[in-house]
């Protein structure tokens, strides 16, 4: 995978295409926006995030393909802090639970501590979003506690969930991302031999 700034018309057909129908409005649950029921929406909202400076959104693309196959950002950026969060992440069908979905979020947060130099990256997310929670202990993010009624999202009560991953942990999270990633850590299926879970340090 590869990250590129958000740009509606370059990466808009190859996501409107894995995300459109009802048969996909579980992707847009715990989001913000959506789901989307004719085009035009759906670039306008697109337009909207291309445009925007925090949150700043990367398109999630594959390589091979070309097409972009999801989008996450960077939000509630704050450089006098050195703290950033990684969040409004939509994986389309096409990069679920897939090596490269793992990849996207290495690279940005290798791109948050390795060249930023921030100190706290953080994820949060509604507290009822399971998948979510999983991921971010998955990735490495330590869970800190949560917010009760900390938003109303589309008319209902959030609880949101809050995970940090600070500098001081990154070399040990970085060095189990890449271990993983590894190509001898994959069969000739693509198959994983060792889950990320067991190869970060405890």
């Amino acid at each position: 995978m590869t990250l590129l700034p958000l740009d509606a018309s370059a990466h808009g057909d190859s996501l409107w295409q894995a995300v459109r129908g009802p048969e996909h409005d579980d992707l847009w649950r715990y989001l913000f926006d959506g789901p989307y029921r004719d085009r035009e929406a759906f670039d306008a909202a697109l337009a909207q995030k291309a445009a925007s400076a925090d949150p700043l959104y990367s398109a999630i693309v594959d390589r091979a393909t070309g097409r972009a196959v999801g989008y996450a950002s960077y939000l509630r950026i704050e450089p006098a802090h050195r703290v950033i969060e990684v969040g409004s992440i939509l994986f389309t069908p096409l990069l679920q639970r897939t090596r490269g979905a793992t990849e996207a979020m290495y690279l940005m947060a290798r791109y948050v501590f390795d060249e930023l130099g921030y100190r706290r990256y953080e994820w949060k997310c509604d507290a009822r979003n399971e998948p979510s929670r999983r991921a971010a202990e998955r990735f490495g993010f330590t869970f800190e506690g949560v917010f009760r009624q900390h938003m109303i999202v589309k008319g209902r009560n959030r609880d949101t969930a809050w995970y940090s991953m600070l500098d001081s942990e990154w070399g040990e999270r970085k060095a189990a991302f890449e271990r993983w990633l590894a190509e001898e850590n994959f069969d000739g299926e693509g198959r994983q031999r060792t889950p990320l879970g067991k190869r970060r340090p405890l």
